[in-house]
């Protein structure tokens, strides 16, 4: 993960640059010259605010294709009940 620094008027002038960095870790935005915000992806915000996620939407995202999973299977037997 890169971190990218701007400054606001770099990010006035190429929002589009500041986005595209985004997708490869935070972007720190300066004014006068001190970190003031940070741009991130939606994504990655998600993550660290700890939303839960849909287990579908997280096994699609890029990259995960590589990972196997084989969950072992959890057998559940019924419980006997006394109706006497």
């Amino acid at each position: 993960m890169s971190i990218t620094r701007l400054s606001s008027r770099e990010l006035n002038h190429d929002v589009s640059r500041a986005k595209k960095a985004a997708e490869k870790g935070p972007v720190v935005i300066t004014d006068r010259g001190r970190p003031s915000h940070v741009l991130m992806t939606y994504s990655e915000f998600e993550r660290l605010t700890g939303k839960t996620r849909n287990l579908v939407l997280a096994l699609s995202e890029p990259g995960l294709s590589d990972i196997d999973l084989d969950p072992p299977r959890v057998e559940i037997a019924p419980r006997r009940i006394d109706l006497s």
